[in-house]
């Protein structure tokens, strides 16, 4: 009886230390859960000695398996580099580096003819700066001191996307670059339909963009080959979003696609009532995003479904710029010309600050402030918490383009050729 004993706690020692992984199958596709429900019906002769493996087999086959495989989630940029758009994948807009609370110019470099209505990208010592008048710059963060040009025929309206010494980026003729960070040489490069007026993203060695030809496509990193094309029935003018295994685009026919990255398929569609071209910002099981009716919405991707919606009571102007979250709050500005703090949870307004002209600029969160560019010509420091103004600086062009911040440092261009790097002296 005591062999016995040991030999059915032993048995239970196995199913139990299997559990876990037995969940994790359940939680995958349909045809892992059917195999799972079936196996249960087998005989216990059978399935204990085998139930370790099964278990095993179906969570690292699952899509769950998959997506940790990926490593974790960044909730903010690294330290010392703000390599795409929004700082990181999730497209949180929140920096990790300090920055002085009195910001002083380090340097300015000015560009006749020329303007930036895209986001500079920091990587090392690099400043990765596209600009209106054809050219993508490389220059010195130290000092703004050009180490080479990229040359195009119409120029940058998207953020580049730096990852393993490649900067890849498209541009308003619709040709999507790799180029070398080091010396600024072409790689590859492959065309799409339409002009890219959004950045790029990474899912393991594969780089994803989107084209105003409604499409999404997924390349290898390391040569540009199509792995797969996801099409919507509109323009795409955010930069993808990416979370897990999933990514998030807020597309310009209305909806919310959020997408399977290992298939290149739908898995659901929100309705969200007017197109749009903001990035989503992804923060745990939500992502958040505008849209041209003048809303903010906040949804669940997990369950595809809206949690909450935000719109000013009195200004409804259309919301261009991405949304930031950190500590519990969403900002973001509008063309109504405020700037909103808006609690995660439930939507309900915290504070606005009102600029004197539209905030199509992105805000990037640094500590306990946030940094935004205006279109009346200025860059403004608020608190978090509050949205009380902090700090100013008055560059005389309209922002569009949004903060990078990275090293100690806050890099931005203006609309009249002016790119600023702000930090200590």
């Amino acid at each position: 009886m005591k062999a016995e004993g040991r030999r059915q706690s032993k048995r239970r020692a196995r199913v139990t230390s299997c559990l876990p992984l037995w969940r994790a199958a359940l939680r995958s596709n349909r045809r892992d859960r059917f195999f799972c429900r079936a196996f249960c019906l087998l005989p216990s002769a059978f399935c204990l000695p085998t139930l370790a493996a099964a278990c095993l087999y179906l969570a690292a086959n699952s899509p769950a398996a998959e997506s940790e495989s990926s490593g974790p989630v960044q909730t903010q940029a690294p330290a010392d580099a703000w390599p795409v758009f929004r700082g990181n994948a999730s497209a949180t807009g929140v920096a990790a580096s300090p920055l002085p609370d009195e910001l002083q110019v380090v340097w300015k470099r000015s560009f006749k003819d020329s303007g930036f209505e895209a986001t500079a990208a920091i990587v090392g010592d690099t400043v990765y700066a596209p600009s209106l008048d054809g050219n993508l710059y490389a220059l010195a963060l130290a000092n703004g001191d050009e180490r080479w040009k990229f040359p195009t025929e119409l120029g940058f309206k998207a953020a580049p996307a730096v990852r393993d010494g490649v900067i890849y980026i498209g541009d308003s003729d619709g040709r999507f670059y790799a180029i070398d960070a080091a010396s600024g040489q072409e790689k590859w490069s492959i065309d799409t339909g339409a002009e890219i007026s959004a950045g790029a993203n990474f899912y393991h060695d594969k780089v994803l963009v989107g084209s105003q030809d409604g499409s999404l496509y997924c390349l290898n990193a390391a040569d540009g080959e199509l792995v797969w094309k996801y099409s919507i029935d509109n323009m795409i003018q955010c930069a993808p979003t990416v979370m897990e295994n999933r990514c998030f685009l807020a597309g310009c026919d209305g909806k919310l696609h959020i997408i399977d990255l290992d298939r290149g398929e739908a898995v659901a569609k929100v309705e969200i009532q007017d197109p749009t071209n903001s990035t989503p910002a992804a923060a745990g099981d939500f992502v958040y995003f505008g849209t041209q009716g003048g809303k903010l919405f906040a949804v669940n991707w997990r369950e595809a479904d809206v949690a909450w919606t935000y719109q000013h009571a009195r200004r409804k102007q259309p919301i261009q710029s991405a949304p930031a979250v950190a500590e519990g709050l969403v900002v973001f500005g509008g063309r109504n010309r405020m700037i909103h703090g808006i609690d995660a949870k439930d939507g309900v307004e915290q504070w606005t600050f009102t600029a004197r002209s539209r905030v199509d600029s992105s805000c990037v969160v640094v500590g306990q402030r946030v940094y935004v560019g205006s279109g009346d010509g200025r860059l403004y420091g608020l608190d978090l918490k509050s949205g009380d103004k902090v700090w100013e600086y008055e560059a005389g062009g309209a922002f569009s383009a949004s903060p990078a911040v990275a090293a100690g440092r806050l890099v931005i261009g203006n609309e009249t050729g002016d790119l600023f790097c702000f930090g200590s002296q």
